[in-house]
């Protein structure tokens, strides 16, 4: 066991955690050369498309040095805010963390916020400039941020490329020099913790475990505390880095439990695995310390564009929640959509990349609902409530207050930015607190605003005021009271609930206003004339119209009387009147998807 490291890459997106990942894999000749590419851990086509790590990925290298050999079990996690939690769930498996930091950009929000984590964890930090390669790279800058925020000498962080390789094997082994070795009981009977879990037709619910206690067999029958639940292992085994069957697993390594239990719902990330003869013989084992589950605050309804397909996208959820455990749902039924599910989500990015997944892996068609946060409504006896989605939004006389999450939302940028970023949190109807420097080229804004501000495109707006430089990160604060109205559309007549939303009243026309202009632009034109329309407390506050489309009924005359042209004109007229009567838009999914990405 003293020759076991177990470590994570974290930092803040685009650093270079998954390119000095492929460096680790190579010089501990963990792939083949010949299989080795770009960003090796990152399968998922989604992943390599956005450039971006969505899932941690566990891997086991084995690395020789001159007067010994180690095994390294290396967690590559992700560096959006929006995936904060997997890195928490990483962090509960191993012993160090190597905090990377683009030497072109400096240390930014989701940095501090990963520091953070590790650090109420008891994580030994070991940090690391990257890119210092590039032709812009702030290096000496870099790592005085760095040394400055961890109290340490500049001297000691050291400066590496991911890419071209330069001092990444004098990280490796400053891993191995700092990281302690796990700290293990032989004498305890065997106990695992569930950091992750996927699914696999064959050999149901298979749980990444960091295995604390003893040490377990193939073959052998466990028990999943949580939920009590039995079952016999199909396969146990590490990540080198596909799953690679052994026979035994011991305390202090990272690997696998394949159950063979096929409801997902019964395996639980934080839970611990014991074998269950062990349970029987000693009686109580105590659980290990798992992590807190996160409280969703960002909520969006998905129904299938075919109402056949709700099994399937039942079943869909269940085995994405596997993966992804900071993912939420419960069934819901609309009039205007039938039947679905309601879900929440930790961010904006979250519900984009979930509903790509059921796209792409379950083949699923989906409507989705404009992103709405969690309200609370407090009714005329006193009794509060909660407020998942538009659709569910009292009447006013049922209303006594309203209340709204607040964020703590941190942003780190260059100075020269300062200004335009505070002009954007000014619209935020928010509350300043303050601004630090780091040096004399960054500072750090500290503001606390309603959530329903963050999850409106900020992020990519703070991005495009400062050229990519500026990052945020945020913190739920809790419920404060807001001024709110919900906001309906309506389309050639007909309410349609899915793009219901809740607005600060005062924000309700520019709302209004902006949403049935993009509607204009996204929706094709009919046959008659659709009235696009935005509604509060049944007043139309906002309207657009989308002109019918025109066809040349005369066209094929090529002569004659007059008359006959007004005619067909006159008849094609009454044709439009009618239709606008009684005409129906079908909204599609696309255009769902269309305005969803635009809010």
């Amino acid at each position: 066991m003293e020759n076991i490291r177990n470590f994570l890459i974290s930092s803040h997106i685009d650093h270079g955690k998954s390119t000095l990942a492929d460096r680790f894999l190579e010089i501990t000749k963990t792939i083949d050369p010949k299989k080795m590419k770009p960003q090796f851990l990152d399968r998922m086509d989604l992943e390599r498309e956005k450039g971006i790590t969505i899932k941690l990925k566990p891997v086991r290298m084995n690395y020789k040095t001159s007067t010994d050999e180690y095994v390294l079990n290396l967690v590559d996690t992700p560096g959006h805010v929006d995936f904060t939690y997997e890195v928490s769930r990483a962090l509960a498996a191993v012993e160090g963390a190597i905090l990377l930091v683009d030497a072109t950009q400096g240390i930014q929000a989701q940095t501090l916020a990963n520091l953070e984590l590790a650090r109420k964890q008891n994580i030994l930090i070991i940090p690391a400039v990257n890119k210092i390669d590039a032709p812009d790279a702030r290096i000496e800058e870099s790592a005085q941020e760095i040394a400055d925020v961890l109290n340490i000498d500049p001297s000691s962080v050291l400066r590496i490329s991911g890419k071209v390789g330069t001092n990444v094997e004098d990280l490796l082994n400053k891993v191995i020099e700092m990281v302690p070795c796990p700290k293990i009981d032989k004498g305890k009977p065997f106990r695992a913790l569930i950091f992750d879990s996927d699914y696999d037709v064959y050999k149901g619910v298979i749980a990444f475990i960091r295995v604390i206690d003893g040490e377990i067999n193939a073959g052998e029958k466990i028990r999943l505390l949580a939920t009590n639940t039995e079952a016999e292992t199909k396969e146990i085994g590490y990540f080198v880095p596909g799953p690679v069957s052994q026979k035994k697993i011991s305390a202090g390594e990272i690997g696998y439990i394949a159950t063979g239990i096929k409801e997902p719902g019964k395996v639980r990330v934080g839970d611990t695995i014991v074998i269950d003869s062990q349970f029987k013989i000693q009686g109580l084992i105590e659980p290990l310390h798992g992590y807190q589950e996160p409280r969703s605050m960002v909520f969006a309804s998905f129904y299938p564009q075919d109402s056949d397909d709700y099994d399937l996208l039942k079943d869909a959820l269940a085995k994405l929640k596997l993966s992804d455990p900071s993912f939420i749902f419960e069934p819901e039924t609309k009039e205007a959509l039938g039947r679905g599910y309601r879900c929440g989500f930790l961010g904006t990015l979250h519900v984009e990349i979930v509903s790509e997944r059921l796209r792409r892996e379950f083949g699923l068609n989906l409507v989705i609902s404009t992103p709405s946060v969690l309200y609370k409504i407090v009714d005329p006896k006193g009794k509060d409530n909660f407020i998942y989605s538009a659709s569910d939004w009292p009447q006013v006389s049922n209303i006594q207050k309203t209340e709204e999450p607040w964020v703590a939302l941190e942003i780190i940028t260059p100075t020269i930015y300062l200004s335009r970023l505070m002009e954007i949190l000014k619209e935020l109807q928010g509350k300043y607190i303050n601004t630090q420097y780091l040096g004399t080229e960054k500072a750090i804004i500290d503001y606390e605003v309603p959530l329903r501000g963050i999850i409106v495109n900020l992020y990519d707006k703070i991005k495009s005021v400062s050229q990519g430089y500026a990052s945020m990160n945020y913190k739920i604060l809790g419920f404060k009271p807001g001024n709110l109205v919900k906001m309906e559309i309506w389309i050639a007549g007909k309410k349609e609930e899915a793009f219901s939303k809740i607005v600060a009243e005062e924000d309700a026309y520019r709302e209004g206003k902006s949403l049935v202009e993009k509607l204009k632009e996204v929706l094709p034109p009919e046959n008659f004339t659709v009235a696009l329309q935005a509604v509060v407390n049944g007043k139309v506050i906002a309207r657009e119209t989308i002109k019918a489309k025109r066809k040349d009924v005369t066209g094929y005359l090529y002569g004659g009387d007059v008359t006959r042209k007004k005619k067909l004109l006159e008849k094609q007229k009454k044709g439009k009147k009618l239709m606008k009567g009684k005409g129906t838009v079908e909204v599609s999914s696309q255009a769902f998807l269309e305005i969803f990405k635009s809010r």
